[in-house]
């Protein structure tokens, strides 16, 4: 499986950006609406940590708390497509934003099958 993030940038604090990841080459018997999708971010010198995720039909959702209220997940089955739509950002939103893929329901990284490269959000003050 691709998957391959994109819409990253340069934005100043209580702007708005919108994450795109594309995800192709599913393994046979799979399609990407087998996937439960979540997003992750890693900072300079932290964790990597969860940020959302969004399940294989679209139907469930859960934010980090840090982010809750602010982003959005959403998911386009028929296109192939998870977005993670984020408003009012702050500093502490800069990172490298990875979007992965999961068979199931989890908020932990080592759960998740694939990756893709990460986009770089950076938010001024």
């Amino acid at each position: 499986v691709q998957l391959q993030a994109s819409g990253g940038g340069l934005v100043q604090a209580g702007g708005s950006l919108r994450l795109s990841c594309a995800a192709s080459g599913f393994p046979s018997g799979f399609s990407f609406s087998s996937y439960s999708m979540g997003w992750f971010r890693q900072a300079p010198g932290k964790e990597r940590e969860f940020v959302a995720r969004i399940h294989s039909s679209g139907g469930n959702t859960d934010y980090a708390d840090s982010v809750k209220g602010r982003f959005t997940v959403s998911r386009d089955n028929a296109k192939k497509m998870v977005y993670l739509q984020m408003n009012s950002l702050k500093p502490e939103d800069t990172a490298v934003y990875y979007c992965a893929a999961v068979l199931g329901w989890s908020r932990f990284d080592y759960s998740y099958d694939y990756w893709g490269q990460g986009t770089q959000v950076t938010v001024s003050s």
